[in-house]
């Protein structure tokens, strides 16, 4: 199932906006299809993204998959805990799972951002 409170990229980032900030993940489509996860290399606290810039990468036992930003800004918060911690990730990638949040520089790009129904129909595409 697909969560609707937030937006997705067909790189198959989410991105969820409270306020000025948009926490970052990876789908649960991803995770899935990348199966078992060991590594995860994320940005620091103030680096700044313009929409689609890569930051950072994960990597299963079958491949390493790069991570793009949904939207641009600045990294306000890394989630610290994954490194250690992947299963959070494989087990809850729309909340302990989150990667970065960041503070939007343009709130026009999230909402040009696909929504919970139009990346359900690129997940069937790739099926």
């Amino acid at each position: 199932m697909i969560p609707n409170d937030r937006r997705y990229v067909e790189s198959h980032e989410w991105a969820k906006l409270d306020g000025d900030i948009v926490a970052v993940g990876l789908t649960d489509f991803a995770v899935k299809h990348l199966s078992d996860l060991v590594f995860i290399d994320l940005p620091e606290v103030g680096d700044r993204l313009n929409k689609g810039d890569r930051f950072g990468e994960i990597e299963s036992v079958k491949a390493v998959e790069e991570l793009f930003a949904p939207v641009g800004g600045e990294v306000v918060e890394v989630n610290e805990g994954l490194a250690d911690n992947l299963d959070r990730v494989a087990n809850n990638p729309y909340e302990d799972g989150w990667m970065i949040k960041l503070k939007v520089a343009s709130a026009g790009e999230y909402e040009q951002l696909l929504d919970d129904a139009a990346y359900q129909k690129v997940t069937e595409a790739e099926e």
